[in-house]
């Protein structure tokens, strides 16, 4: 991200220094030179994304503290016992009572979920427990690779996070994007797991040795410090030791599956009904399951405040950079050639920046997201703004994932890695277009 940052500002500088030097005032009186528009705009964007972030405080606390009443209410439980048999037999090469198959089991679950605090902590821990059915130390397995791609697919079915922006930036439907996330992100997923299974059989394991690997112990005694996620009491939340039949988990699938051609025919029926439902579906389990709902809501909403002012200083930073980039005039100088083609199969020209930063950064790619949809030209409810926002929720920092969940276990021999998780991005985008351009085109 460093790379990114710094280039985006040093081309918007060098593009509007040249302009500035071929400016002339005479042509137009009293207009504003290139180099003042490159200042009026990074103090401009500097100040919408403190705004911005204001602005998201409210919603993010609001999300998470239902999130926070569904936890205590034990649906993250329920979510993994109903995973556990199809985990089974996604992952032969794992022990049905291993500690890495409840490990990636509650990873999942809370990505369904979009617990997403709780999704990485429980990630990790399910590459260190994959790592000792490891036999060649320093190389990913078929299993860590496979669960990798599973992860970058971003398996989601409750994009709060994009819900929350969305809202902040004015949306009259902030929740429009469920029925277009949940397509998109199963498509994804399905390219993700059956990629990675054919690169298993054309790219088997070489033997290898990492010069650097250790014993056991060393590497466990070196391995990064993994905090446990709790519970309302402070507890830690228990991976399930058990698991519902194959038929529930069928059905659920199944039923998975029905809400795809469902949200595509009644999906702007369906969306206004979503959030208001949600806080009644959420509390109502907590209220029925004994959970203190008021408290445990305050509690989560905390969080939500909490998360809201950490990323402020990343919205200065690549607000400020993106805004540089487009008062400067490079943006249009880059887009106008590549939208001209993207256009042609449905992805406009300002959403492209989003499509080729998401799998490199995660904060950079919100900071697009925000800029993007909060743009009065754009807004959060034209096509771009749908679009965009349908990437966010749909695709994962590519990246990110592989540097996090690979480097928690050293890993340094990829080998396909790369190929299932990138196709899924590609296939995430792809679909992303189709069904926004369907519902919303």
């Amino acid at each position: 991200m460093n790379g990114i940052f710094f280039a985006i500002v040093a081309i918007a500088f060098v593009v509007a220094a040249i302009r500035q030097w071929t400016f002339d005032p005479t042509i137009v009186p009293d207009a504003e030179s290139p180099m003042e528009l490159l200042g009026a705009g990074m103090i401009g964007t500097a100040g919408d994304s403190v705004s911005l972030a204001i602005g998201l405080v409210g919603v993010m606390s609001l999300f998470l503290g239902l999130m926070k009443v569904a936890e205590r209410a034990g649906l993250l439980l329920v979510v993994a016992k109903t995973l556990r048999p199809l985990m089974t037999r996604l992952f032969p090469s794992v022990p049905a009572d291993h500690p890495a198959m409840g490990a990636m089991i509650m990873n999942l679950s809370a990505n369904v979920l979009g617990l997403g605090n709780a999704a990485t902590p429980f990630g990790i821990r399910a590459m260190e427990h994959l790592d000792t059915l490891n036999k060649q130390k320093g190389q990913a397995t078929d299993a860590m690779i496979l669960f990798l791609a599973i992860n970058t697919s971003s398996v989601t079915l409750l994009p709060t996070g994009v819900i929350a922006l969305r809202a902040a930036a004015g949306s009259s439907d902030p929740a429009g994007i469920v029925p277009t996330t949940l397509f998109a992100t199963l498509v994804s997923t399905t390219v993700a797991i059956l990629s990675a299974k054919f690169c298993a059989k054309m790219f088997p394991p070489k033997p290898y040795h990492d010069p650097d690997a250790t014993t056991d112990e060393v590497r466990a005694d070196s391995a990064p410090s993994v905090e446990t996620p709790l519970d309302g009491d402070g507890n830690p939340i228990d991976t399930p030791s058990d698991a519902y039949p194959i038929w529930v988990s069928g059905l659920a699938l199944g039923f998975v599956l029905f809400l795809v051609p469902l949200t595509i025919v009644y999906g702007r029926t369906i969306a206004p009904w979503i959030i208001p439902g949600l806080m009644v579906g959420l509390l109502g389990l907590g209220v029925a399951k004994r959970v203190p709902v008021y408290e445990c809501f305050v509690e989560g909403a905390k969080d939500g405040f909490n998360v809201a002012l950490r990323i402020i200083p990343y919205l200065v930073a690549i607000l400020v950079a993106v805004g540089m980039f487009r008062a400067s005039g490079a943006l249009g100088l880059l887009i106008t050639p590549l939208g001209a083609i993207t256009e042609l199969v449905g992805l406009p020209a300002e959403a492209l920046p989003m499509a080729l930063l998401r799998p490199l950064s995660g904060s950079g790619a919100y900071g697009i997201l925000a800029s993007i949809i909060n743009d009065p030209a754009v807004g959060p409810d034209s096509y771009a703004g749908y679009l965009v926002s349908t990437f966010q929720g749909s695709t994962e920092t590519t990246f990110y994932v592989i540097a996090v969940y690979f480097g928690a276990v050293q890993i340094k021999r990829l080998r396909y890695a790369l190929i299932p998780a990138l196709t899924a991005d590609f296939a995430g985008i792809a679909a992303a277009v189709f069904i926004v351009s369907l519902l919303y085109g």
